[in-house]
């Protein structure tokens, strides 16, 4: 299981990728955060912080943080690389066990893209 201030992190970024909270719009406090998931405030100030040093989020002295105006590119390049990166490295290694060749591969990705985009196969 993840640390609470990363799943508070990653809530976080999902409300900004759904368009909850927008470019330049404050984002909560630590203290409210704390009392919407019953946490303590140092925790929901790291999950803060976490988007802060990545560039998601930036600080306005005196009045709180706020989402950066380049975040959600930010947040869906870095799940990207991440998210993606680790699956299809999980997906080549199962492949080569299973003795299944690149090209056939490719062909199965592809056909459950464009059934996931509507495309039919």
């Amino acid at each position: 299981m993840k640390p609470i201030y990363v799943q508070i992190s990653e809530w976080l970024e999902t409300e900004i990728l759904n368009g909850t909270i927008g470019r330049d719009e404050k984002v909560y406090s630590q203290y409210q955060l704390a009392e919407m998931f019953t946490i303590n405030p140092a925790t929901a100030a790291k999950g803060i912080n976490l988007l802060a040093d990545e560039g998601i989020l930036y600080k306005k002295r005196g009045l709180g943080m706020f989402v950066a105006p380049k975040a959600r590119e930010i947040i869906l390049e870095n799940r990207k690389n991440s998210k993606l990166g680790s699956m299809v490295t999980d997906l080549a290694k199962e492949a080569v066990q299973l003795m299944v060749g690149e090209d056939e591969l490719i062909a199965m990705i592809r056909g459950v893209y464009r059934k996931e985009k509507g495309e039919g196969s």
